[in-house]
């Protein structure tokens, strides 16, 4: 009946004058706080926390413990506990635990998720009394209701409607502001109620509990607009194109975009502003996105505002951020993630078809997209592979020789070339390229197709310590057996000879046609697996001497004959000795082809081709750009085969 009384009472009579409690707080008697959870009390806590709470009430989820405190029987504070948050940013920084750790221990952290003063209660601080109060109870009757034993609590803070003086008063520290986001389902919305966030701490050896350092790491926090574009990806429910094919379950949608953003992330001190940050986030998961014209233009309307376009393409071109060092830190994660001693260096041409003149470089020769002459910009790239994974390392645009000739130089001005720049052909930058990098990834082998690999002054450049796997044409001559090399007798008539040739009768043959003979021994080799099953194909070995100039190569060197079963076959020389075994050669077979699934890959998903950047630095921005989509792609396959 008291109950009930008590009930009517307090929702019919708060307002009357006679029922104001006013005064100082030790006038009163000593306030009582009671653990309503189950109780009959509890009917009445959830009335008047929906009655009185600016956030009202609605039932709670998961572990909840509600709280009253009564001066006599008059109700004077409604409080309750439950889980914290997945994740704050905040928050976990300053416990300074990894995403593992917070998992599987935030069981140990309790959210102050209701507080109010009932509106009758004119007391000064008794805030701050009955929270002290509470929190001095907390642990024991957590741990007695759940059996989890607490170390810190958390609340949030409107600072439109409060100052946060009752927290602030009871010593908790405020760790920083929320975003203004909340989770909705597989994403987040924005709602632009930004909180205050506050913690206190019950256990004083939390980290050492926790198992974190005493100290917490030093803080690199996302800018505010980073985050803010972040959240408006899990908003989105936004995942890059090439994981369509993945059975994806509804957390993993977060998790990657939470992945890119913190990636991305490693490269901010190569930005001058995190505006820049911002911009090159959104460029990249454009890059990963369903949009079908991933220009500069096409992303900043899709992925942001039409306000955006010219700062995208500024970017791009002119923005002074440091390209250089990202490319340093992108390799050094390569180097983490791939290398391995039996890696392989690869390198091949890409080209990019073009329809005006003024993009740099762009100019008629051989576009391997149409398979002929074409208007189009051609690219030297490095790759790296290994049987841990592939991906691109570097890259240099292809100038023609006619664009360092007088007639461009104003062109070449407006797109930014280097003035230093001079002729070089594709050839020459490969070597160049490889020499900047070999000393930088562990590796075995280097990798190339024929237009590299029939280039004998290109293979005596390459460095000493790797073995190259050099596709050949098929035209390409060798003798089987080494033959008698010499000048020519005198037979009396015309000119003396002086020049050496072949004096015995070993033949000279073409590649092709020493695969048709009965000289060549074949093996089934499974050289991996495809979407069609095992990737078979009759692969032979054999020592030969290659025709230089139609004299026999001082030194024999490996063919590798690959015919697969759609009945194409490819020709491969390779210096490695002869101690090597067939099975190692299959292996840097199957290695050389990854930069060819890189240009596949990036062309098919990844916008590599799509930009329409006519300068010198956009075009190599654009590049590292999807080099990096393509290694983050790398990274999130990764995660989410252990995740599953």
């Amino acid at each position: 009946m008291w109950r009930k009384f008590l009930y009517t009472q307090v929702k019919f009579n708060t307002h009357k004058k006679s029922n104001i409690l006013s005064g100082s707080l030790n006038t009163f008697p000593k306030v009582s706080l009671k653990l309503i959870s189950g109780s009959d009390l509890e009917p009445l806590w959830d009335e008047l926390v929906r009655t009185h709470h600016y956030l009202g009430y609605k039932n709670l989820l998961g572990k909840r413990l509600k709280y009253m405190a009564f001066i006599h029987q008059h109700p004077v504070a409604a409080l309750s506990w439950s889980a914290p948050a997945k994740r704050i940013n905040a928050r976990d920084r300053f416990i300074g635990w990894t995403d593992d750790l917070r998992q599987n221990l935030l069981f140990r952290i309790a959210a102050n998720s209701r507080f109010v003063i009932f509106p009758w209660v004119q007391i000064p601080y008794i805030g701050s009394h009955v929270l002290g109060m509470n929190l001095r109870r907390l642990k024991k009757d957590w741990f007695e209701k759940f059996q989890d034993d607490l170390l810190l609590v958390e609340t949030f803070v409107d600072p439109s409607l409060f100052q946060g003086t009752v927290y602030k008063a009871s010593n908790w520290k405020k760790l920083g502001s929320t975003k203004g986001y909340t989770k909705r389902g597989q994403g987040y919305v924005y709602h632009g109620h930004i909180k205050d966030i506050y913690i206190y701490i019950l256990d004083p050896h939390y980290r050492k509990i926790l198992g974190v350092p005493s100290t917490p790491p030093p803080e690199n926090p996302l800018p505010e607009n980073v985050e803010k574009i972040s959240m408006s990806l899990q908003q989105s429910v936004w995942i890059p194109e090439p994981l369509n094919t993945i059975d994806l379950e509804e957390s993993d949608f977060d998790l990657i975009a939470r992945e890119l953003t913190n990636f991305h992330h490693i490269f901010t001190d190569c930005f001058v502003r995190s505006e820049q940050e911002c911009i090159g986030l959104t460029y990249l998961s454009g890059l990963m996105s369903s949009i079908q014209t991933k220009t500069a233009e096409g992303i900043a309307l899709e992925m942001n505002t039409s306000k955006s376009v010219r700062s995208t393409q500024r970017f791009l071109k002119t923005y002074k951020w440091d390209h250089d060092t990202m490319l340093n830190k992108y390799q050094d994660l390569i180097t983490q993630s791939l290398a391995t001693e039996e890696g392989m260096i690869t390198v091949d041409a890409s080209e990019f078809a073009k329809k005006g003149k003024n993009s740099v470089g762009v100019a008629r020769q051989y576009c391997g997209n149409t398979g002929k002459k074409d208007n189009c910009q051609s690219g030297v790239f490095v790759g790296y592979a290994s049987e841990k994974g592939h991906g691109l390392i570097d890259c240099q645009l292809y100038m023609p020789e006619l664009w360092l000739e007088e007639d461009h130089k104003e062109l070449c001005k407006e797109n930014l070339v280097p003035e230093d720049l001079i002729f070089q052909t594709k050839n020459k930058i490969a070597s160049n390229l490889i020499s900047n990098l070999h000393h930088k990834f562990p590796a075995r082998w280097i990798g190339c197709d024929a237009s590299f690999g029939s280039d004998i002054g290109f293979l005596n450049d390459l460095p000493s310590s790797l073995y190259y796997f050099a596709d050949i044409k098929s035209n390409t001559k060798i003798f089987l057996e080494k033959p008698e090399v010499g000048i020519p007798p005198y037979t009396g008539r015309g000119k003396r000879p002086t020049k050496p040739k072949v004096l015995s009768d070993h033949q000279l043959i073409s590649v092709s046609e020493l695969e048709k003979s009965d000289k060549v021994e074949w093996k089934v080799v499974n050289l991996g697996e495809g979407t069609k099953g095992p990737l078979l194909a009759h692969v032979a070995c054999l020592r030969v001497y290659p025709s230089r100039n139609g004299l026999p190569q001082d030194e024999p060197v490996w063919l590798i004959i690959r015919k697969r079963t759609d009945n194409q076959t490819r020709h491969a020389f390779s210096n490695a000795p002869a101690t090597i075994t067939f099975a190692e050669l299959c292996q840097a077979s199957c290695l050389r082809w990854s930069i060819e699934r890189c240009f596949q890959e990036g062309k098919m998903h990844l916008g590599m081709d799509h930009y329409e950047h006519r300068s010198w630095p956009a075009w190599h921005r654009h590049m590292i750009y999807v080099m990096l989509a393509q290694h983050f792609l790398f990274r999130v396959r990764q995660t989410l085969k252990k995740k599953h």
